[in-house]
């Protein structure tokens, strides 16, 4: 076995080993399933894996086979192919998997920081000091504490008489709330720690209980206080690891806004006798018929990413390897959805998704009609239809791309489904509205259905952020001031911008 292979390389880490995989916390079959590909480097089948868990003292292949088919194996960063089993080293979840497995380090080092020591608390037997008595109101006066308690306290710092404006302009500039008031007097006892003067001042019996007491409860806030803040990282450095990780996802994005994409629509799937290229960035379609459909593996070789409705088939049907290249699957990223508690599954395909996310009533032809557009060598038709097909596939792809998600509607049903092609720091209809927001600059948004492909532009209408700073939520209106259904925006950009 050599010391890499082509999936770690892709995931940047040293060869895994099964045994020592499975001391750790994150250890299950799935996770092991993704050792063993890791190990072997290429594709497996489930008792091949098996045989690998028995060897590495996990289960018995028998068990460990029976395990295997119950976890749901196909699942990203696996995929399925035939009996055999393959990893996407490309897939977000596979970065997080060999995270939890303990084979890559964490994006973020863990903070350590160095906090000057605070010294030792004081006595009960001390009289306080304004700057304590800040450090244990640092986040308000306690709600739970007494009005007498409070002025005990005050009164302790000033070490003299005070009058009651005076005390409680001292505690409002410290809290916004007490339980501490200019009637609070009228309900202390006779003998409490506090007298009520002649000339309206008042005064501390410093030799009373409840002073030490009150002293006491202002040690045990510091101290609280202070072994939070012991616990949690300097703001400072967790501002500077997040402006750091900022600059990494923004750097990734570029690079990810770079690369060349192009989807492929074949018809038949298994044995294309006819083949439409669209590429994204260039936003052109290349139909290839007949004898022209063996150009198709030199024209991929141009894309450093290829997206298809089950992809990986296509790819083996126009017997191209993809190598390196990153392969964006746009089926279903989930088979079905239940409707009921009776069991009543609705069956979820990318025609259904195609209508629910871009209003396409008809996206897909019939292929009962492409079968006869072959047949009769209707050759004409057959390219109209495919590349019309092709279209409402790439308009999918687009609305994924944006909202990171594409949309299921059917009855009363109208969910998200995350799009799986969209990578975590690709950036989003939500990026787009912030960034919309700290300019103080427009958007432009295409509302509604597709977007023509000669000029997908053309119903483009202006739209403005508004914002809840305390909810943290933002929606967009047109120039009117009615609120836009942002799950029916099909393209957006910043006003202006090309």
């Amino acid at each position: 076995m050599s010391a890499t292979n082509p999936y770690c390389e892709a995931l940047g880490i040293p060869l895994p080993s099964m045994e020592t995989a499975r001391e750790r916390p994150a250890a299950n079959y799935y996770s092991l399933l993704i050792v063993a590909l890791l190990e072997r480097g290429e594709p497996i089948t489930l008792e091949e894996a098996a045989q690998r868990f028995d060897q590495a003292g996990v289960a018995r292949a028998d068990h460990a086979l029976q395990s295997l088919k119950r976890c749901k194996p196909g699942r990203p960063p696996i995929y399925r192919d035939g009996d055999l089993y393959a990893l996407d080293p490309h897939d977000d979840e596979a970065g997080l998997w060999v995270f939890r497995l303990g084979l890559k380090p964490p994006k973020v080092r863990a903070l350590r920081v160095v906090r000057p020591d605070p010294g030792p608390l004081p006595s009960p037997d001390e009289r306080l000091t304004a700057g304590y008595l800040d450090e244990a109101w640092r986040h308000g006066v306690p709600s739970d504490w007494s009005a007498q308690r409070v002025a005990i306290c005050v009164l302790d710092v000033h070490a003299a008489a005070m009058p009651p404006d005076r005390l409680m302009a001292f505690v409002a500039a410290r809290g916004e709330w007490s339980q501490l008031s200019y009637n609070s007097a009228k309900y202390w006892r006779r003998g409490t720690a506090i007298r009520v003067r002649d000339d309206g001042m008042w005064e501390l019996d410093l030799g009373h209980d409840a002073v030490r007491s009150a002293r006491q409860a202002v040690r045990d806030r510091v101290a609280m206080i202070r072994r939070q803040e012991f616990m949690q990282p300097d703001p400072a450095a967790l501002e500077a690891t997040r402006q750091r990780a900022e600059i990494e996802r923004e750097a990734n994005a570029r690079r990810l806004a770079r690369m060349r994409r192009v989807l492929v629509y074949p018809f038949p799937a298994r044995s294309p006798q006819a083949v439409v290229l669209v590429d994204v960035g260039q936003r052109e379609i290349m139909t290839l018929m007949g004898d022209e459909v063996a150009k198709a593996k030199e024209k991929l070789a141009d894309y450093d990413l290829i997206a298809a409705v089950d992809v990986r088939a296509i790819l083996r049907g126009l017997e191209f390897e993809p190598g390196e290249r990153r392969l964006a699957e746009l089926g279903p990223p989930q088979k079905t959805k239940q409707l009921n508690q009776c069991g009543r599954k609705l069956k979820i395909t990318t025609t259904l998704l195609v209508q629910g996310s871009c209003e396409i009533s008809r996206p897909f032809a019939d292929l009962a009609v492409l079968r006869r557009y072959v047949r009769d060598r209707e050759h004409t038709k057959l390219r109209r239809r495919l590349e019309a097909d092709a279209k409402s596939l790439f308009a999918l792809y687009q609305y994924g791309r944006l909202h990171g998600s594409v949309r299921l509607r059917w009855g009363f049903l109208d969910e998200p489904i995350p799009a799986p092609w969209v990578h975590r720091d690709e950036p989003t209809l939500y990026n787009l509205k912030r960034r919309a927001h700290d300019l103080g600059a427009p958007l432009e948004v295409v509302v509604g259905s597709a977007p023509g492909w000669a000029d997908p532009w053309s119903r483009a209408q202006r739209a403005h952020v508004a914002k809840d700073e305390q909810r943290w939520r933002s929606w967009l209106v047109d120039e009117m001031g009615f609120v836009i259904d942002e799950d029916a925006i099909q393209l957006a950009r910043l006003a202006g911008r090309e």
